[in-house]
């Protein structure tokens, strides 16, 4: 099934993410160079740039894996400099990595029960042993984990090791993942790296599907410009760590500077 372009009629609401002027060192090598942009509910928010743009570092500022030297980032209100990634995901932010990081000999079933974690509230104790409380906490956690494969259509693999699988389905568990944690805003970070075309389409309805029907607003980093084209409502450009455009897929095509990035000077 091909991705269909966004939902003309859905609804886009305020600002639930405001970078402002995010700076990121190594050292004497600046990553990023004050970056800013927001992200409104409800969107799907493309990042794009060439290899070395920036692009993941700028994710893991905002999910608290690097901490920027210069800047703030405002979610829902709430700004912070310094965040670690346990208490972004906690504030409901979720993220998925551009290399895979699932427990490969663990079904698909209990790799996106790990997602759920946060919502527990037994003690590991009281899990390990099923007690009264853990045990009905642990039935209506994996009926929440069987809808999120029910819509993924991965039902056929619920009880088969990850590691069996292919890799597209490999990543649409990587998701569900995510979702386990019924993030408000879903950092996809590269989602159909090394996909074939029709891995590529599922993945991409995927995702709006995940945007219209739970109202998750998305962050999504992407190569495939012919993906991000079709399913972004905005568009941020980075290339060596500095913003060079922002604003709708048709704004950021004819940008002459993304131009340049992306086809070189003499084009």
């Amino acid at each position: 099934m091909a991705a269909s372009a966004p939902a003309q009629g859905r609804r886009i609401g305020d600002v639930i993410l405001d970078v402002q002027n995010i700076t990121l060192r190594f050292g004497g090598v600046k990553a990023l160079t004050d970056i800013s942009f927001d992200v409104r509910e409800h969107e799907v928010r493309s990042i794009i740039g060439p290899n070395g743009a920036g692009k993941s570092s700028m994710l893991n500022c905002i999910n608290g894996v690097y901490q920027p030297q210069e800047g703030q980032i405002t979610f829902r209100g709430q700004t912070f400099r310094h965040m670690n990634s346990r208490q972004v995901a906690e504030m409901g932010v979720a993220r998925t990595f551009q290399n895979l990081a699932l427990f490969k000999g663990m079904s698909v079933l209990d790799n996106i029960m790990t997602g759920r974690n946060l919502k527990m509230k037994c003690g590991l104790l009281a899990q390990a042993f099923r007690l009264g409380p853990a045990e009905r906490e642990e039935i209506r956690h994996r009926e929440f984990v069987e809808r999120i494969i029910d819509f993924l259509e991965i039902q056929a693999w619920r009880k088969t090791p990850v590691g069996r699988l292919p890799y597209g389905l490999q990543k649409r568990v990587d998701l569900g993942r995510a979702l386990a944690m019924e993030p408000q805003v879903l950092l996809l970070d590269e989602p159909m790296a090394g996909m074939n075309v029709e891995e590529k389409q599922d993945m991409s309805r995927f995702i709006l599907d995940v945007n219209d029907e739970f109202g998750t607003t998305i962050v999504l980093i992407e190569h495939d410009m012919g993906v991000v084209m079709d399913i972004s409502d905005r568009v941020v450009v980075l290339d060596y760590g500095k913003k060079i455009g922002d604003g709708t897929p048709d704004e950021v095509r004819n940008n002459p500077e993304v131009i340049r990035a992306y086809l070189g000077a003499e084009h």
